[in-house]
């Protein structure tokens, strides 16, 4: 049987719905380099043939992928994947030193570092942005100058709109220089930032704020004006799968739930497919999974906001096997192992019934901050009052806050900090889900009163 080594780092999907599929593609190693979550090891522990603790704390680089080197061969590994935003790039240089499949470190590189990724897009004609490096408030204030207002400020290496700032004039650049560094502190310590390049946390990017439309797109309102196309890389070759619509963030841009199927024409979704399909082959990937964010714009146009090489986090993947039919992360590992892999010719439109990953944040739909700060008790709300007849909701016990802690106060800076909790939503078709997301973004604070204070 092959062995496939995993390696453990924060984000990605929850391990009792990643580790069974990779498991099912040979015999699972993990090796965890950061402390393995308690929630749902019932159902993922039982997957693994071993499981090795590995902390580094402060390690980063070279040490981060000859840990990862040192591993794989004791086991002998015929392929090293993980599913984390953070570990990509480790896992990418350790998986090319060892002659295995992978994304390539350096396109890998070009796939983290927002900076480097936008410049390859320009320089080849994807329509991006304006943007500009910054290292330093000096170069932030200058920025401002040259692009036009508002900007969004953002860190070149973090994911989960952790320390994302709006700044509409020159006079938000002082507070915004600090709190980008204390939203960034809030990350690290929870285990969400970058395990390979060193500086990370110093490299940021200031960009033009594209102003998105869903005139032109959607007939129905309710959607956001970005979509993001979930697929795969194949041997240098590109197979978009499907597209995953989105609600609108909350202020600044923190997302709050993904639906599939997207409702969008199909010629419309033809067209982001092949948007998605010169992003994705600019930046020269090997094998790895890719998700890619795409802001639709008025008359038809569009800009690339980002691609990751690896999967859509949550539950995305999950949504892609309830909708579609296909299992992404066993077509990603048994690609990397050498088996052949049956993609379909052209990306997927059309599915079964409706899902979404709906993330609660301590704000309505509209950002609204919650008034009051309940326990978080999601089991224990009446979700019949809230949800359409014959749609279910089910929380994800990996993205759960501990039951019962009080739910803090939001912070518009905080990026997932702020997550209280993520729920797999399905429902019959995508307008009942698209209402059902609303109706859960709205009413979740009532509901965990409700349950909190049940009537005598």
């Amino acid at each position: 049987m092959k062995k496939i080594l995993y390696v453990y780092a924060k984000g990605g999907a929850p391990l009792e719905y990643a580790f069974p599929r990779i498991a099912a593609c040979g015999e699972l190693h993990v090796l965890a380099l950061m402390p393995l979550p308690a929630a749902g090891e019932e159902h993922w522990r039982p997957c693994c043939a071993s499981i090795t603790e590995a902390y580094l704390d402060t390690a980063r680089g070279d040490a981060v992928t000859e840990e990862i080197m040192r591993h794989a061969k004791f086991i002998e590994a015929d392929a090293v994947v993980t599913l984390s935003e953070f570990a990509v790039l480790a896992v990418a240089h350790a998986a090319d030193r060892l002659g295995l499949a992978g994304a390539g470190p350096a396109a890998a590189e070009r796939a983290r570092d927002k900076r480097l990724m936008r410049e390859i897009w320009a320089d080849t004609g994807v329509p991006v942005p304006g943007f500009r490096r910054i290292s330093s408030e000096e170069e932030l204030r200058t920025a401002l100058t040259e692009l036009t207002l508002p900007v969004l400020l953002k860190p070149a290496w973090s994911a989960g709109s952790i320390a994302q700032l709006v700044l509409s004039s020159p006079d938000d650049v002082p507070a915004a220089w600090a709190q980008v560094g204390h939203a960034l502190d809030k990350g690290n310590q929870v285990g969400m930032s970058e395990l390979y390049e060193t500086d990370a946390d110093h490299h940021l990017l200031v960009e033009e704020i594209v102003e998105g439309s869903t005139d032109g797109w959607y007939d129905l309102p309710g959607y956001a004006d970005y979509v993001s196309v979930e697929g795969i890389v194949a041997d240098g070759v590109y197979h978009p799968l499907c597209i995953a619509a989105r609600l609108p963030p909350i202020p600044p841009f923190n997302e709050v739930a993904s639906t599939m199927p997207c409702v969008l024409p199909e010629p419309l979704q033809r067209r982001i497919e092949e948007v998605s399909r010169q992003a994705v082959d600019a930046l020269g990937l090997g094998t790895c999974g890719t998700h890619t964010e795409l802001k639709l714009r008025a008359d038809g146009r569009m800009a690339v906001i980002e691609t990751a090489a690896r999967f859509g986090g949550v539950m995305i993947t999950k949504q892609v096997e309830e909708v579609f039919g296909l299992d992404p992360i066993a077509m990603l590992v048994r690609q990397l192992l050498g088996e052949q892999v049956a993609y379909p010719e052209r990306m997927l439109v059309e599915g079964h019934g409706a899902a979404a990953s709906v993330v609660a944040a301590p704000a309505d739909a509209a950002g609204t901050p919650w008034r009051s700060r309940p326990p978080w008790i999601p089991r224990a709300v009446n979700w019949s009052d809230i949800l359409s007849p014959g749609s279910a909701i089910e929380p994800v016990a990996a993205f759960d806050l501990p039951p019962g802690r009080t739910v803090p106060a939001y912070d518009p800076a905080a990026g997932v900090a702020n997550w209280l909790g993520v729920f797999m939503l399905t429902a019959a078709d995508a307008e009942t889900l698209l209402r059902d997301c609303n109706a859960v973004l709205n009413g979740l604070e009532d509901g965990l009163n409700r349950a909190a204070s049940p009537p005598a």
